[in-house]
């Protein structure tokens, strides 16, 4: 009784081993790529640009399409959306400023990275396109059309939402004082 319940865990512990060390290895690699934007930038653009190549070769994998830009809409909505939304719940962690009275805290994204579940979303959606369950006959400028709606409509709606709570989820870099500006009245000049 012993030895069947040992050989089972022996046979699973295999395989979430392997996992576990598959998720270490790409966390691993992901962590040493943090500092390189650029480059993640343009490994990004390369996948993505691969991927719609082999759509448009294949003609076919529309569905998959489809399913990818309602997933990379979702990830651009968290990318913009505040940790906290101010409208939903008030908590003892930082806010963001709703008066010009109040103090400054900083925008703290919903997603923070959204590059890395984005460069995936390309590697499971072009692995996808190899297999024929997936290609679905569906009439695409359909999808198009009806996924540009849902884009504009759900922008709209986000940017409504950054105007009333006053956020913009963007920084430019740290702001520079560059001292006092000589204003036209004390130049010396009167008319």
């Amino acid at each position: 009784m012993e030895g069947i319940r040992g050989d089972g865990a022996s046979s699973a512990s295999p395989l979430s081993q392997w996992g576990h060390d598959a998720w270490r290895m790409y966390q691993y690699y992901l962590d040493k790529t943090t500092p390189h934007t650029a480059y993640r930038w343009i490994g990004t653009l390369v996948i993505t640009a691969i991927y719609c190549l082999r759509v448009y070769y294949v003609q076919g994998f529309y569905i998959v399409a489809y399913g990818l830009g309602i997933y990379l809409l979702n990830l651009l909505i968290g990318f913009l959306s505040p940790l906290v939304d101010p409208q939903l719940e008030v908590t003892d962690g930082p806010l963001l400023p709703t008066k010009g009275s109040d103090e400054f805290k900083p925008f703290i994204r919903r997603l923070p990275e959204f590059k890395y579940s984005m460069t995936k979303s390309f590697c499971i959606a072009f692995v996808m396109t190899f297999f024929s369950v997936f290609d679905v006959p569906v009439f695409w400028p359909i999808l198009l059309c009806y996924w540009i709606v849902l884009f504009v409509l759900t922008m709209r709606r986000q940017i409504t939402h950054m105007i009333k709570y006053k956020y913009i989820p963007f920084s430019m870099g740290k702001q520079k004082y560059t001292g006092k500006k000589p204003s036209a009245s004390s130049s010396g000049f009167r008319v």
